[in-house]
């Protein structure tokens, strides 16, 4: 079945864009606003409205797949690509895409999004965003042509096998750490609550004081509030290389110290601490600092996981970090990986390589990535997956929860309910 026709339409996301250097230089608030100018190319505030772009791909039976363009919540930084807007990069799908996927078969994904994303604009590839959302779009399109759920294509195309139980789902509560933990005590997220730990002196506390005070508030929140013992959530601190900030990027010792203490305190509940030190400079600072830091936790025979993100953004990243072993666990931030063929096989080659596997994201989604996320995770069974869009909990867990569980009970149907 062909696809006759390429749509966009301009669209917000879940969440805004962040200037993250001009957070990290001690931005103030003022409500939901920073306080201060911009630093990072592109912002005109260091936080504005997220912007997204939805593409239609319509079929010669008149059905109609779509997909959602969207950059990460702090664009232009740790090596990403630009700030994403909908008016600057509509023109570039119309000129260059489409022309390349009219009258083109929607019968083979892989080949569909290799085509793609092979596309140069003035000998750039293009952005990462685009190639996120055009890619979503090509997976519900061959789902659509061949009568199969979007999970189902992956599993056939990749050589893996479709998840018959959910994938353990992480919620993220922004700076509303507090009252988000509650809703995600309530709703049994499995994975919690990611705090937004970004600033050294206001959240972290000059010797990591106030992140220590949270996670035993946390741990005595849920040991209050779980419905039964068998609640057992991983807490998930992402802490946006505050600890480094802290303690010294390179004095392994003394974060070691910090993070065995954490470890200790969110007992009886497993602790994971993502991005413990953002080296600015380069990527091989960063592999370095953090496969070193991980070399002595375990060492230490701590079983605090640490998690990649920073300067791991593309599939080549990625499996650098997991040969490197530079993290227990690495972050598939999925929109920083362009289209989602790249996100499936990284996290194949995480689980082959033994480094857990985090399909992630950012809050600065829409329902649709969010959605067709799942169906990615569903077919590669990552060892969580992001609750997407938003940081307010409750509507990015519904999204991907309820799009998991359609999945299952579709694939029940279809086997005659066994």
């Amino acid at each position: 079945m062909k696809i006759t026709d390429v749509v966009c339409s301009a669209g917000r996301t879940g969440f805004y864009f962040d200037d993250q250097r001009a957070i990290k230089r001690g931005a103030g608030h003022n409500g939901l606003f920073y306080v201060g100018a911009p630093v990072t190319e592109g912002f005109k505030a260091i936080r504005q409205a997220g912007e997204s772009i939805s593409v239609m791909l319509v079929l010669e039976d008149g059905q109609i797949a779509y997909g959602d363009c969207a950059a990460v919540q702090y664009s232009g930084a740790g090596g990403r690509d630009p700030l994403f807007l909908a008016e600057d990069f509509i023109p570039i799908i119309d000129q260059y895409i489409k022309p390349e996927l009219v009258g083109k078969e929607a019968n083979d994904f892989r080949g569909l999004c290799a085509m793609m994303e092979a596309i140069e604009v003035e000998g750039r590839r293009l952005h990462t965003a685009i190639r996120y959302g055009v890619s979503q779009a090509i997976l519900d399109a061959v789902a659509k042509a061949t009568g199969r759920l979007m999970c189902e294509v992956v599993a056939d195309e990749y050589g893996c096998t479709v998840s018959d139980r959910p994938v353990p789902i992480f919620t993220q509560s922004g700076d509303d750490r507090y009252n988000n933990a509650d809703k995600m005590i309530l709703k049994g997220a499995q994975v919690l609550p990611h705090a937004l730990i970004n600033h050294v002196e206001t959240k972290l506390g000059p010797k990591g004081e106030k992140l220590a005070e949270y996670v035993a508030w946390l741990r005595d929140r849920i040991l209050q509030n779980r419905p039964d013992e068998s609640y057992m959530p991983v807490m998930h601190m992402d802490v946006y290389g505050t600890i480094g900030a802290a303690f010294g990027n390179n004095n392994y010792a003394a974060m070691a110290d910090y993070i065995e203490e954490l470890g200790r305190i969110a007992k009886p509940f497993h602790l994971r601490i993502e991005g413990p030190m953002d080296c600015d400079s380069d990527r091989e600072t960063q592999l370095t600092a953090l496969a070193g830091l991980t070399a002595e936790l375990d060492k230490r025979g701590c079983d605090v996981e640490l998690v990649a993100d920073e300067w791991c953004n593309t599939l080549e990243d990625i499996k650098l970090f997991a040969d490197h072993k530079a993290g227990h666990m690495v972050q598939i931030k999925t929109p920083d990986l362009g289209g989602i063929n790249n996100t499936i096989e990284a996290v194949l080659y995480c689980k082959a390589k033994g480094i857990g596997a985090y399909q992630g994201g950012t809050c600065n989604e829409t329902d649709r990535s969010a959605q067709v996320c799942v169906h990615c995770a569903m077919a590669t069974q990552p060892d969580q997956i992001l609750a997407k869009p938003g940081m307010g909990v409750d509507e990015g867990f519904m999204i991907v929860y309820n799009e998991m569980n359609r999945i299952l009970a579709m694939r029940k149907a279809k086997k005659g309910g066994k």
